[in-house]
């Protein structure tokens, strides 16, 4: 099974006896920069530019992700059939379904693998590591149920009622 960014379980402090504090460093359950930037650059193509081409620079420059890197995760998308490609002056990336079909689950499965709390235990770990593997299964279902039902429509609703403003397509006129 796959390493995820949700391998990391955060450490609860409360049980934690006072002598021993200061050694543990808590760790946060957290998306790794390449599935944020994933996600904020398809918002992008989907808010700002209504699903239709934007070239991957443009992109890197509103969202501020490093132009190399966002090529590499639309390659990774494009592969997994969330993006689709076009050459040319006119081209980019644009989204390859509606955003009401692009689910977060899919975009963060098509980068880094199933959405887990869990690496699997080993054969005859005993039977508190069944238990807690069974519970840490059935937690991986839930975050990822949650992210299954956020859409890339969600998001843009969400960014309306925030009052986000949307870009305006340049469409520039020649006059000889």
């Amino acid at each position: 099974m796959g390493r995820s960014a949700f391998c990391v379980l955060t450490r609860c402090p409360a049980f934690l006896d006072k002598s021993d504090a200061g050694m543990h460093i808590p760790a946060a359950v957290r998306l790794s920069n390449k599935g944020r930037y994933a996600v904020r650059a398809l918002f992008d193509i989907a808010y700002f530019n209504h699903g239709q081409a934007t070239q991957a620079k443009d992109i890197a420059d509103r969202q501020s992700i490093p132009p190399r890197f966002l090529e590499q995760i639309f390659q990774d998308l494009k592969r997994a059939g969330i993006v689709a490609s076009k050459r040319g002056p006119q081209g980019g990336y644009s989204l390859a379904g509606e955003p009401k079909t692009i689910r977060l689950g899919d975009v963060i499965r098509a980068l880094e693998g199933p959405l887990v709390l869990t690496e699997g235990n080993e054969p005859g770990e005993g039977e508190v590591v069944n238990v807690t593997e069974a519970v840490f299964r059935d937690l991986s279902q839930r975050v990822e149920s949650c992210f299954d039902g956020v859409t890339l429509a969600d998001i843009c609703l969400r960014a309306e009622t925030m009052g986000l403003p949307r870009g305006h397509k340049e469409s520039y006129s020649y006059v000889i």
